[in-house]
């Protein structure tokens, strides 16, 4: 006992120093974080990552050890903005035939579908759509896209796919990398006039998903038709007058229904294909005359259609005198005014008043009908 009381009265001594107590606590901490760093490095270096490399079709993910994207500047990255199209026939269609090998060429800004359903990163992935605006021809759907791309949960793609009715051997995941990235809450859009007319996309559409919401943009089938031929003409000054295309007898007033400008605005013959697909709850029918008079109502029927917050309002338009129809005040992903394109608008060529009435008459009982069928007067009579 003797023996050991020096060290005794030593490490008395010390404990009894609060400063050196102190000390000695700090320096066991340290020690203890020291090496718990040490081996969460060690272990978090043994974790595969995903980080974004180059690759000769683009971005793709790859796994990587050692490197970490920043997860804040992941979650905050806004979506590109979509390249703008100006109008329903006259921009290109996506990869047909005759410009795949140019397509082909520009694949650097085209991700691959396989890698992009598989994986989302910063800019959300890419879906199928789950609402389509599908008709139609000339009655105000580019102006309704445009004017939905401005609703922050709404990404459309620019070009009109024409999946459903012209690339539809293409394939299911074909069409979903022509999709813009959406981010959790958003809703993916296209829209392809031509689907209302064409008998086998409601079958297809149906196979893809029963629950995808369908908008039809329709319009006067007479005025529609005028405009339809207004824009062939621009194209082909050489074809025959509306008056000839539109009679197979002159005499007889026997309108050629196999004319497509006839042909299409006979709506309710449509839409009876579409009814063996989806329910009319499914279907929303947008005035395309609603849509230039008052765009903040019918957007906000739009809006409530889709299960989204109206955010589309009047602030948002303003009524272009020169043009005739409503402009945005701020278009999607700029601080500028932006109005539909020169295509837009045109001057419609006269018309006989006779042949515009026997129009009229023809289309009567048809546009009765779809009043009917949709509990809707659009008031074209």
């Amino acid at each position: 006992m003797e023996y050991y009381s020096p060290v005794f009265h030593s490490l008395h001594a010390f404990w009894s120093s609060p400063v050196k107590k102190k000390l000695l606590l700090l320096i066991i901490m340290f020690v203890v974080w020291v090496y718990m760093l040490y081996s969460c490095v060690g272990y978090c270096s043994t974790m595969p990552g995903l980080v974004m490399v180059d690759t000769p079709r683009g971005k793709e993910t790859a796994p990587a050890t050692g490197r970490r994207s920043d997860l804040v500047s992941r979650l905050l990255a806004k979506p590109e903005p979509w390249e703008d199209v100006e109008s329903d026939y006259e921009e290109p269609t996506i990869r047909t035939a005759a410009s795949r090998d140019l397509l082909d060429a520009d694949r650097d800004r085209v991700p691959d579908p396989s890698a992009m359903s598989s994986f989302s990163n910063g800019s959300g992935s890419k879906k199928l759509p789950q609402a389509i605006i599908i008709g139609v021809k000339k009655g105000g759907t580019r102006a309704l896209l445009e004017f939905l791309r401005v609703h922050p949960d709404i990404r459309a793609v620019g070009a009109e796919p024409h999946f459903f009715d012209r690339n539809y051997e293409n394939g299911l995941e074909w069409y979903r990398d022509l999709m813009p990235k959406t981010l959790e809450g958003q809703i993916t859009m296209e829209k392809t006039p031509s689907y209302f007319v064409t008998r086998e996309a409601p079958a297809r559409i149906s196979a893809m998903s029963r629950d995808t919401k369908l908008i039809v943009v329709v319009r006067d089938p007479v005025t529609r038709a005028i405009s339809d031929y207004t824009q062939t003409l621009s194209k082909k000054p050489d074809i025959p007058s509306f008056e000839s295309l539109t009679f197979k007898n002159r005499t007889t007033g026997l309108i050629d229904t196999s004319w497509s400008a006839i042909q299409i605005g006979i709506y309710a013959k449509h839409l009876d294909n579409w009814l063996q697909y989806f329910p009319m709850d499914q279907i929303l029918f947008v005035s395309g005359e609603r849509l230039i008079s008052d765009p903040a109502g019918e957007l906000g029927r739009v809006q409530d259609f889709l299960g989204l917050k109206r955010i589309i309002t009047d602030k948002h338009f303003y009524f272009n005198q020169t043009k005739g129809f409503p402009c945005l005040k701020k278009a999607e992903g700029s601080s500028k005014p932006h109005c539909l394109g020169k295509t837009k608008g045109r001057t419609h060529p006269n018309i006989d008043p006779e042949v515009v009435q026997r129009l009229r008459d023809f289309y009567r009982p048809f546009n009765m009908k779809f009043y009917q069928m949709t509990g809707h007067n659009f008031g074209w009579d």
